[in-house]
């Protein structure tokens, strides 16, 4: 489980060590920093295959990605005596990310080509990475780093491995040197980052294709776009928990039961409502209904991840959903680690109700904004986890 989650340099995430818990809650005022924090946990993902330097790309480049105010601010701005001024940062132009954990912990740090002519020379490079194991960055829990090209690894026996020449600046050794002889521990990492799962605004408008029949075949896994709802649910009531797919349906829909028509191989997802004559096909289906059992099937999955990380669920559910969508997490996070990243004060609050009548620990990070950058509530700098960039 990742016990602290570290970004340094990202848009308005100057400086942000927040520790983590088995379910957590982060909410926060509109443009406060919560989809910097959920950007900044797909980039640490999309490290492990190789896509951080493209998703960056798609926001700017690492110019626009990073952090825009000053490198310090006086008392003077503080208290409303000054405007803002100075300059954006004295030093070198470094995004750092980073996660600490049971097992192992680690950090990237991201910055821009020196003396390159190349048509890419806006691409950030990444100039360290670092996996060490437990809790803390030290010398002595050091056990891969990786300076430009050449990479070291500590073998069992506590000597040095250096690797030259094996990874180019834009790669990272996670996704080229992962191997289960010569590199377990990148190997381990690799596959815990791969194993994060993320959904965003899961499509329920009137062309969404969980509104048509699919091709269906087992689905442990929702993907991205809710296309393979009805093949997904179907697994859970084979394979998965059946008693908790209905009962978050009976939750939400008294009277109600979800069934899956499969017609030559196409699986069609209907609902059986009380009170009516004929099952809904999902074309009927309002875009909260379908929305909830699109988590459903996502949040129900018969292969949890390492970690789930949902970004606003609770969009265009009515009211009355909040406390069914909040049962059916707590369900979740008994298999697996959540970040909710909600604005919604009624959800955030319907999930600490419901993690606390089901003996689970909640753990809210209420984001605020102040001059430009985010921050914890009420976090002060003894409240955060000890925490340690690698050095340049």
């Amino acid at each position: 489980m990742i016990t602290a989650l570290a970004v340094e340099n990202y848009r308005s995430l100057r400086r942000l060590i927040v520790p983590l818990g088995r379910l957590n809650i982060v909410t926060g005022a509109n443009g406060s920093g919560k989809s910097s924090l959920y950007r900044a946990l797909r980039l640490l993902a999309d490290s492990s295959r190789n896509g951080a330097i493209a998703a960056l790309a798609q926001e700017g480049g690492l110019p626009s990605a990073l952090w825009a105010g000053p490198e310090k601010l006086g008392r003077s701005v503080r208290e409303g005596r000054h405007p803002v001024q100075g300059t954006v940062s004295t030093g070198p132009a470094r995004l750092l990310l980073g996660f600490a954990g049971d097992e192992f912990g680690y950090a990237v740090d991201l910055g821009m080509p020196v003396g390159t002519h190349s048509a890419f020379n806006l691409d950030p490079e990444i100039k360290r990475e670092v996996i060490w194991t437990g809790p803390i960055l030290r010398p002595a829990t050091l056990l891969t780093e990786r300076g430009g090209t050449v990479v070291r690894i500590r073998s069992a026996d506590g000597s040095w491995q250096e690797k030259h020449s094996f990874v180019q600046p834009f790669d990272s050794m996670l996704s080229e040197l992962a191997d289960p002889q010569r590199a377990p521990d990148i190997l381990r990492v690799r596959e815990a980052l791969r194993s994060w799962r993320f959904y965003d605004h899961v499509r329920t408008d009137a062309r969404a294709p969980a509104r048509s029949a699919q091709i269906g075949t087992r689905t442990p896994v929702l993907s991205h776009d809710g296309s393979d709802v009805a093949a997904a649910l179907q697994t859970i009531l084979e394979i998965g928990d059946r008693a908790a797919l209905e009962a978050a349906v009976e939750r939400a829909f008294p009277g109600s039961e979800v069934e899956i028509r499969n017609s030559d191989g196409r699986f069609e997802l209907t609902l059986h409502q009380h009170g009516l004559l004929r099952p809904l096909r999902a074309p009927e289906l309002s875009d909260g209904t379908l929305r909830y059992l699109l988590w459903i099937a996502a949040l129900l999955t018969p292969r949890p991840p390492a970690l789930l990380v949902l970004n606003e669920p609770e969009t265009s559910l009515h009211p009355e959903l909040l406390r069914p969508l909040a049962e059916l997490v707590i369900t979740a996070a008994r298999h697996t680690q959540v970040v909710v990243v909600t604005h919604s004060r009624p959800f955030a609050a319907a999930l600490e109700q419901s993690a606390a009548a089901n003996g689970t620990d909640a753990h809210l990070i209420e984001l605020v904004k102040e001059f430009g950058q985010t921050t914890v509530a009420d976090q002060g700098i003894l409240d955060e986890p000890p925490w340690q960039w690698p050095k340049r």
